[in-house]
This record gives C-alpha cells, structure tokens and sequence, in this order.
C-alpha cells in the first residue's frame, strides 16, 4: 500500500478537522503542516522535512519530543492502570504528583485538585474562591478582578477574567463583567522609570479598586511575571509582593495562573518563588505533563480546603471532570519532575539562556526590533512595522517564511518570542538564533 504524504493528512484535515484558534479559510493560502514524527526538539512532515519546535508545540514541550524517559514511565504505568475514577477511589500517580508538588510549594500549598486543560483549573480557582467564601458567609463577594491584557482560558468563566479583545468580543454577551486594573508591563515605563516604578504604579489602581469594592470581590487572577497571550508582557517580581500584601490586608484571594509560566520557565519552578510569595490559588497545566497528555490542576492552601470540609455536602466542592487525575497524565508529571531533579534542570536553564541571549544579541540589536526581553527560558521582542496593513500580516508571514527555515516560531500579533525546550545543544541555539534573524529580516524587507 503506498505510504499517505503530508498532501494527503492535509486535504483529509480540511475536511474533517476544525483546527484551534485558527480561520479555517487561511489555510487556502498558509497551508498545514502534517507531522509525521518528533524526536528531541524537532518535529518532522511525512517527507522527512523537519522543524526546530522552538515553541514548545504551544509551550507544553519541557523535554522534548519521544523523550525516552517519560516514554519508559507510560508504558510502564500501560501495563498497571490506564484510568479510574477519582470519586471515591484514588491511586498512586495522584497521590505521589499531589505530594511532589506540595513539596515543591514549601506545603504552603498542599492540596491539588485535578482537571485536564488551563481554562479548566482557571474555572476551578474561580469557582473555589467563590464557594470558600459563600462558606464563610461572605455571599456578597462575587467579583472578580484580571490585569489588562490578561489571558486565562477560553471557557466562559475563564473568557471573564480575559482582557484579550480577539477571544473575547464575540462572546461578551455571556461573560460576568470582570474588574481590569492596569498591567505592570515593564514596556510602560515612562521616561525615567524603572521596571519597578512601573509596578509601584499599577499597584495603586488596585488599591483604589479594593478599597471601593474589596467587600464584593472574591479574587484578582494573574499570570505571574510575563502575560504571554497578550505579547509576553514582563514585569518585575515587585508586582506580585505588593499584590500579595493586598490581598491579605483586604481579604482578597489571589489566583496564580501558572499554566504558561510555571514548571521553569521563568526561571525557577513557580514563578511565585521569584517573588518570595504564595497565592491563595495555583493553576498548573501544559508543561506539567511535559507536553505528553493532558493535565491541569490547581494547588490551593490548607485554610481554603478547611473551609469546606464539613458533614454538610453543599459545602463542599462539587465539581468534576472524567479524567480527573488520569494515571497516565499523573505519570507523565511524574516522569517530569524526576528529570528535572535528576538533570538539574533550573541551573542547567540558567546556562542555556545566557547562550541563547548571546545568539540572539543581534536581533537585540537590530534597528527593526524594540523591547527585547527575557525571564528564564521565554525570549521576546517587537517588530517595528511602520505600515499598518503590512503588521496585519506580519504574524502570519513569519510563521510561513519561519517553517520554510525549519523552524516553528508563532508571533503573537507584532511579538516574535522564544520558549524552547530545555534541550537544546549548542549547534541548535547557533541555529535557532542565525534563522530567526534571517526570517526576520526576510520578512521586513517583503
């Protein structure tokens, strides 16, 4: 039987395959792209062209692909428990990833709750933070507050607390109004300022706020140090000490949304660390598996899980997802975490984003780029595109001229960023950097 080509997965795809995040009619001029295979950090077509995931396949990639360590730990655990439900049963994945995990928050955070995507462990921490207070008889606190340009999901609870206009727009006739307080972002500095003036400034407009509505507000959500769908915006660690001294002198939760920052990429494993601080919520998710299956969860402290432990059900939490806990997922975390420990992954970090800065400092430097950033392992910065309809189509022009370089780069509208695995040898980063300036500039000069 002669073997099917990309061309082939990709007509059936069109016709059967509603892609994410994605106009389906673009795809008559940006074609898909069929893979075949993964092997370390590249991904390969059925005709053997291959493409250095320098995004990590939507940044849930930590070790790159067909890892041989995690794959040993699947199929073992095949062979063991596939899945059971988590209600009224447990098993030991969830109990050893649950314990891990609190063990890596100091037990500030000791208890987790599982789903199996971000914008579910975001509707958790919402729907938590609410119930915990109801519980306490506080029923008036029923809003909530979010940064602008904050993303957090696209369900409906999650599209609530996201300030991105491209997702949430359509849907705002079913979204609960949400508080947007002003982003820290460091590319808000005026004339002068430090990173950490801006965030001085951004915190008084939610002191102003909490002092008018604290009493009615049940939680702020963040993603701690880079908001990364809205064009990895970063800002100072400051932000989120402030914030926590807030939340506790208003009796404010706060919500953490790990799914894009943690497990290392900002450097340590939570972000939160950076800032010597705990919320009151935790969401995890993507890397977590290290981009194997889907998993989500959310770490919350031993005073919010006290105050629905009663004898009396409706005070409990009463939420659930089928594969809540799924062996397999609790393994592949597992499996993760080890390598982490085993390889010493945080410091190693620290050595491949110093050389990976230094590949890029001529893009750093180019007179087309503003703005270049870091925090651990995410690389960003801002294309200059003087001509309106010409920055329309500068994403979508990138990621093509991109893959016609083996690479796979995404821009976030006018934002080329980086957030490879943790892999990469040397000839890889000379690589990553020498074809991301030269599709740049391939790309202004068209």
């Amino acid at each position: 039987m002669k073997p099917h080509t990309s061309s082939d997965w990709i007509a059936r795809s069109l016709r059967s395959v509603w892609h994410p995040c994605t106009q389906m009619q673009h795809h008559e001029e940006v074609p898909l792209i069929a893979v075949s295979h993964g092997k370390g950090p590249w991904l390969y077509d059925h005709e053997g062209r291959r493409y250095l995931d320098a995004i990590s396949s939507w940044w849930v990639n930590l070790f790159g692909h067909a890892n041989p360590r995690i794959n040993a730990a699947l199929k073992d655990q095949l062979d063991k428990l596939e899945h059971a439900m988590l209600a009224g049963f447990t098993h030991e994945p969830v109990v050893e990833l649950s314990e891990q995990l609190a063990a890596l928050t100091g037990h500030a955070l000791g208890h987790a709750f599982y789903a199996s995507d971000g914008a579910s462990a975001v509707e958790i921490a919402m729907k938590m933070s609410f119930h915990s207070w109801r519980n306490a008889g506080r029923t008036d606190k029923q809003e909530f507050v979010c940064l602008q340009g904050s993303y957090h999901g696209e369900t409906i609870g999650a599209l609530s607390v996201t300030d991105v206009a491209l997702f949430k727009d359509a849907y705002g006739p079913l979204l609960r109004a949400s508080h947007v307080v002003p982003s820290p972002d460091e590319r808000n500095a005026r004339d002068g300022e430090s990173a950490q003036d801006v965030a001085r400034r951004a915190i008084e407009d939610v002191r102003t706020l909490f002092e008018a509505r604290a009493e009615r507000i049940a939680a702020i959500i963040v993603e701690p140090l880079v908001q990364c769908a809205t064009g990895m915006a970063m800002y100072d660690p400051l932000y989120l000490e402030l914030l926590r001294e807030l939340c506790d002198q208003y009796q404010v939760h706060l919500i953490a949304d790990e799914i894009a920052v943690g497990c290392g990429r900002t450097g340590t494993f939570f972000a939160c660390e950076q800032a010597a601080i705990w919320p009151d919520f935790l969401c995890l998710s993507k890397g977590i598996s290290g981009g194997y299956l889907p998993l989500s969860l959310v770490l919350t402290s031993d005073a919010v899980y006290q105050s629905f432990y009663s004898q009396d059900i409706t005070r409990g939490f009463l939420h659930s997802h089928s594969y809540t806990g799924n062996p397999l997922a609790c393994r592949a975390a597992l499996a993760t975490l080890q390598i982490f420990k085993d390889d010493d992954v945080l410091v190693r970090n620290r050595e491949l984003a110093t050389r990976l800065t230094v590949a890029l400092a001529p893009l750093a430097e180019h007179d087309r780029a503003r703005h270049f950033r870091r925090r651990g392992m995410i690389f960003a910065f801002d294309a200059v595109e003087p001509d309106p309809s010409r920055a329309a189509s500068f994403a979508r022009r990138f990621f093509t001229t991109a893959t016609e370089n083996e690479l796979l780069l995404r821009p976030i509208g006018r934002t080329v960023y980086l957030m490879p695995p943790y892999i990469l040898d040397d000839e890889e980063i000379a690589g990553l950097a020498e074809r991301t300036q030269r599709v740049f500039e391939s790309v202004i000069a068209t």
